[in-house]
């Protein structure tokens, strides 16, 4: 397969990853554990450029081979969720101002967000997610960090189920970090690879989401990067997170009626949320 490359880890550049899945389920693909800094990442990979292709077709959120299962279908949960995690940022004094949201889908964290922020801004890479987030936010742009207009400043930037994506997780922080004023927020969000999920499920955790989950972050391992990206006063934040009921029964090969799609459960400790802020020169 032309489109696969082996790394280094993108943490800490270490080479050894010493391997931890492949085979079923895995293959071509293959999970490895840095033994420096304990990071876990793929490693084979699809390259950047052919994951790229992936999250600018339309059909990554309507249930195409990579990405979402029908994501407006979960619509009602991914409010409810959003709306607690703002609360928790609320709650800790880290709204107000102008937000940025990274990988904004179809925008309803940045609609949920309008008590919250006086502006509201967000960037995806699909044209159709762009074109829904538009509705529901001041400005949105297609493409990532380098989309934003280069002079905009923001109070607060948020990136959930974002930095398991990115290929450079470093590069991708520093650019965050030129569009955020100094004393803002970066709320960076991911699948919690030292949750008891994790642990017990093992190879059939979901959130092995192959092949576009490349990095897979702890609490510890969330907090290196950003501390060497400069961001200071790191802090875990709050993070529960719903899910449709038969999106749940799916992952474990259960079918349920569509009916009963709008019932959502909430599962704990899914989600390892930090935030930090700039400091001023």
């Amino acid at each position: 397969m032309t489109d696969l490359e082996t790394t280094n880890c993108p943490l800490c550049g270490a080479g050894g990853g010493v391997p931890v899945y492949g085979g079923a389920g895995f293959a071509p693909y293959g999970l490895v554990g840095c033994p420096a800094c304990g990071l876990q990442y793929l490693s084979p990979r699809l390259t950047e450029p052919a994951m790229a292709a992936h999250y600018a077709s339309d059909r990554y959120f309507q249930g195409g081979t990579q990405g979402y299962d029908d994501y407006a279908e979960q619509e009602p949960a991914l409010r409810a969720t959003f709306r607690r995690f703002l609360q928790a940022l609320a709650q800790r004094g880290r709204t107000g101002g102008a937000l940025l949201e990274i990988g904004c889908g179809y925008g309803y964290l940045l609609d949920e967000a309008r008590p919250h922020f006086s502006r509201r801004a967000g960037t995806d890479f699909s044209p159709a997610a762009v074109q829904a987030a538009a509705r529901r936010a001041d400005a949105v742009h297609q493409g990532g960090a380098d989309a934003v207009p280069a002079a905009e400043r923001f109070d607060c930037i948020v990136a959930t189920h974002v930095i398991e994506h990115v290929y450079r997780p470093h590069d991708f922080v520093r650019r965050l970090l030129q569009h955020l004023k100094p004393g803002g927020s970066l709320v960076l969000a991911a699948p919690d690879a030292g949750s008891f999920w994790r642990r017990g499920m093992g190879r059939r955790w979901p959130s092995f989401k192959l092949p576009e989950h490349v990095l897979y972050f702890d609490r510890r391992t969330l907090g290196r990067l950003m501390a060497e990206c400069g961001l200071a006063e790191l802090a875990p934040v709050p993070y529960p997170h719903a899910f449709p009921l038969p999106l749940v029964a799916s992952k474990l090969g259960l079918r349920l009626p569509r009916a009963l799609q709008g019932i959502n459960l909430w599962l704990p400790a899914t989600t390892v949320a930090m935030i930090g802020v700039k400091p001023h020169a």
